[in-house]
């Protein structure tokens, strides 16, 4: 039984965009589980959780959700959930356990029977290459340290585009490349747990050589694909006014917002970022990262802040101002932050922007009849698609939008404490139960669905 607030807030309406998308997203890694079922090859983020203090509470993703297991139920929540598309990727040591050669055929059939249930429920698949979990192998010989990656991650997509291609329009390359390796290269804070600049430049350039060889790959397996990368973009403030703070600020912005987008869709690095990465450039690669692209992924979900620290890149997070209102999981909720990283976003780089990614965490629990209320979050999603639809109305070509995320799941370094599903996941019996936000954001894309006359015209 969906669980309804009982003031629930009014559903935004979104300006009239014929075709526009509602959908959810989640990632192999987070959701898929059987780790080392069918031929699945261990990647960075299974050695990562076991080494002691990395993950909270020593969380694996050995199980996470199941959904290898359980995905025609969790299609059957999206199917009754009303979206037309879904977001998801696709595990590489899951199709290649060694990361290149021989592929999986237990693996890709998975893929095979996910793509099939979504088709026979009429949900659009959107397939991510890269969502994080690069396979242990290709660490061993150098990962996203080696220049060579860049053609096994082509040989990979060519694989995924030949396979899956039949039944997918939408791929996008890489998912937050700036999280994957900021906190994996220069932070440490993510797999593989590297805090070094100069291994965070040749990461951050080799993963944009990487998206650029990937999308002609998709092209030529597939020229009438839809192409796209997903960006994080969130305004980056400085924790203070001080002249160190602010230019730990800008230093963010330029690993955050720009490292990745502008290179892959302006064909430039930022200014600040030149010095460090000009050591792994070499002729000819910016015009391989910068290929054409059919629409731009924006994840967004508060601002950031920044303060100057002796760290590799000379600045560290900071917390937000105290007085912000905040998610269960102490994240800003800056909704008007949200409509202005729209409309700069279109401004600057001029695609179609598809929210990929926008949600909220919390510690949500069953009630005593059994219900999961999550009002909170009920409030920020009314408010933050409130934001969307006045960047449409201000001029964002916004054209679709996919909450994070459809189940609870392994929340990385976080384990399974933060919770950013609209279905409650009971991790110990996998029993899935849809929150109230769930009822809300069905009723939500039911009011926003273009209403036909009796002669069938909207």
């Amino acid at each position: 039984m969906d669980h309804t607030a009982p003031t629930e807030p009014a559903f935004p309406h979104l300006p009239s965009r014929p075709g526009f998308i509602w959908g959810v997203s989640t990632s192999a890694y987070q959701i898929e589980g059987a780790a080392s079922e069918d031929g699945r090859g261990p990647s960075v983020w299974d050695l990562f959780c076991r080494q002691k203090g990395r993950v909270r509470n020593g969380d694996t993703a050995d199980i996470a959700c199941d959904h290898y297991h359980r995905y025609p139920e969790d299609v059957g929540l999206m199917r009754r959930l009303g979206i037309g598309a879904y977001r998801f990727s696709v595990s590489w040591p899951r199709i290649f356990p060694q990361g290149r050669g021989h592929a999986n055929a237990k693996g890709l059939a998975f893929y095979d029977r996910l793509l099939d249930a979504l088709a026979e429920a009429g949900i659009e698949p959107w397939l991510c290459l890269y969502h994080w979990d690069l396979p242990q192998a290709l660490d061993d010989r150098g990962g996203w340290l080696s220049r060579d990656i860049a053609g096994w991650f082509a040989d990979y997509a060519t694989l995924i585009a030949h396979r899956f291609g039949d039944r997918v329009t939408r791929f996008a390359t890489f998912n937050e490349p700036n999280v994957c390796t900021l906190f994996g290269y220069a932070l440490g804070w993510n797999a593989p747990g590297i805090a070094d600049a100069e291994c965070f430049a040749r990461a951050a350039h080799h993963v944009n050589l990487a998206h650029g060889m990937a999308t002609d790959a998709i092209r030529a397996a597939r020229p009438h694909a839809a192409i796209g990368a997903i960006h994080n973009r969130q305004p980056c403030h400085p924790a203070t006014a001080s002249p160190a703070d602010t230019l730990a600020a800008r230093r963010l912005d330029a690993c955050w917002n720009r490292l990745y987008a502008d290179p892959t869709i302006r064909a430039e690095y930022p200014p600040e970022l030149e010095a460090q990465l000009s050591p792994w450039i070499a002729p000819g690669d910016m015009a391989a990262i910068a290929r054409p692209l059919d629409w731009f992924g924006l994840n967004h979900y508060s601002p950031i802040y920044a303060r100057a620290a002796e760290t590799p890149l000379g600045f560290a997070w900071a917390d937000a101002p105290r007085e912000a209102p905040q998610t269960g999981v102490g994240w800003p909720i800056h909704p008007e932050a949200f409509r202005d990283t729209l409309l700069e976003t279109h401004r600057r780089y001029r695609l179609p922007i598809f929210v990929t990614e926008n949600g909220s965490g919390g510690h949500d629990t069953p009630d005593e009849t059994g219900a999961v209320p999550d009002e909170g979050r009920i409030a920020y999603l009314a408010a933050y698609i409130g934001a969307m639809a006045d960047a449409m109305r201000a001029g964002a070509d916004i054209r679709g939008y996919f909450v994070w995320s459809l189940l609870d799941n392994f929340e990385w370094g976080s384990g399974y404490d933060n919770r950013f599903g609209i279905v409650y996941v009971d991790f110990p019996t996998q029993r899935r139960i849809p929150k109230a936000s769930f009822g809300w954001y069905a009723r939500c894309i039911a009011a926003n669905r273009p209403k036909l006359s009796r002669a069938g015209v909207a």
